[in-house]
């Protein structure tokens, strides 16, 4: 039987399958069969890579790969998290943390505003500032400690000046009444200097430049007179005063020379030896009142009272008439002016020096405010003769007997 050749179809007659449609193998392009620009064809490929390009996925693959996802696969990728899947506050904090120091640090990990450190503010400020404050409280105690210091040299020097005269007149009681001890001299003197209300000081120079009395005498000095004429103390408009209190009546005359002048600083010496000595102040510190103890060099009170007349500095820091360490001194006081007045009796003898300081620069008094001025220093050179010649020869008659009856 003879077999009759069927035509083959045309390419419109073909069916349109998803197969026909893929490209054969013959068909794939391929890097290597492209031609050059010359026209000449690669070189053929290797068997190994001809497999690897013959292959045709399956008809389930094509079909998986061209496949739309299903409705339940749409809302599943559309689905917002349930709060289970929601990290917690805790969690959100964790992810949120800075990484260590040395750690690098991801783009993922941002700290939050609680956590990222205030600008120039150190690590460890908390620290620092603990340590600040040790340091103030030692630099406290330091001060403390320093002042507490400056307050025992200046009361040493004050000794080491006294001590000298209070020792020789020590001696002068030991030998003059036969004492056993330097102590029962010391004592002598600061009970009649208590009962005369006097500094003892002031009681020891008056037994070392008074002759004594004479061997057995109950008196001290019999020829003296007794009470001197008491002056007037009206022009310190203090009212009525205790004129044998010393202490009552140098802080009267202060308080008037300073309502005076208008300030509320200043201070009384004494001369005692050729040196000023302070017995009053008001409204100074204490470095003052210990560096000016004792002065007998280059001051406005020493100028005054070595020319028995009123002295004003207008301006301390320019005024040559202190020295660099008295200048400092009056400056870091407050003072930038003072104004000094001599106490002269009418013998014109200078017995000490009251002055004024005053927390600005001075462009002078008036006529009148330099007499009341002068009258008050007058009045207290007046006052203070009076009371060397009454009151602390009283003191040394006393003494004298305290240390009669002790030898009975």
């Amino acid at each position: 039987m003879t077999s009759i050749p069927t035509a083959s179809p045309s390419p419109e007659e073909r069916p349109s399958s998803r197969e026909d449609r893929l490209p054969s193998p013959e068909r794939a392009a391929s890097p290597e069969r492209i031609s050059s620009p010359e026209g000449t064809p690669s070189p053929e490929p290797s068997p190994e890579r001809v497999s690897s390009l013959e292959r045709v996925p399956s008809p389930e693959q094509v079909s998986a790969l061209e496949q739309a996802p299903s409705p339940e696969q749409v809302s599943a990728l559309e689905r917002v998290p349930s709060p289970e899947q929601v990290p917690l506050p805790e969690q959100a904090s964790a992810l949120e943390q800075v990484p260590p120091p040395g750690r690098a640090s991801s783009p993922e990990l941002i700290p939050s505003p609680g956590q990222v450190p205030s600008p120039g503010r150190a690590p460890s400020a908390e620290g620092a500032s603990e340590r600040l404050v040790l340091l103030e409280r030692e630099a406290e105690q330091l001060r403390v400690t320093a002042g507490r210091l400056r307050e025992q040299v200046a009361e040493l020097e004050v000794r080491a000046r006294a001590r000298p005269r209070i020792a020789l007149a020590e001696g002068i009681l030991v030998e003059r009444y036969r004492l056993a001890h330097a102590q029962d001299a010391f004592m002598l003197l600061r009970r009649a200097s208590q009962h005369a209300n006097i500094k003892l000081h002031q009681l020891a120079a008056a037994v070392v430049r008074t002759p004594g009395p004479a061997p057995g005498a109950e008196r001290w000095l019999p020829e003296r007179t007794r009470h001197a004429a008491l002056p007037g103390l009206d022009a310190l408009r203090a009212g009525t005063l205790d004129a044998r209190n010393q202490g009552e009546v140098l802080g009267a005359a202060l308080h008037r020379v300073l309502t005076v002048t208008g300030t509320g600083m200043g201070n009384v010496q004494l001369l005692e030896d050729d040196v000023l000595r302070m017995a009053k102040h008001a409204g100074l510190p204490r470095h003052f009142t210990d560096h000016f103890a004792f002065v007998d060099g280059r001051t406005s009170c020493s100028r005054a009272a070595e020319a028995s007349s009123q002295v004003t500095v207008k301006e301390v820091a320019s005024s040559a008439g202190f020295g660099e360490e008295d200048r400092r001194v009056i400056l870091t006081s407050g003072s930038r002016a003072c104004h000094s007045i001599p106490l002269v009796d009418e013998h014109q003898v200078v017995h000490g020096v009251i002055s004024s300081h005053h927390d600005r620069p001075l462009t002078g008094f008036t006529q009148a405010q330099l007499r009341e001025l002068h009258t008050t220093g007058r009045t207290m050179g007046e006052w203070i003769r009076w009371h060397q010649e009454t009151v602390l020869l009283d003191a040394l008659e006393d003494l004298h007997r305290l240390a009669l009856a002790g030898q009975d």
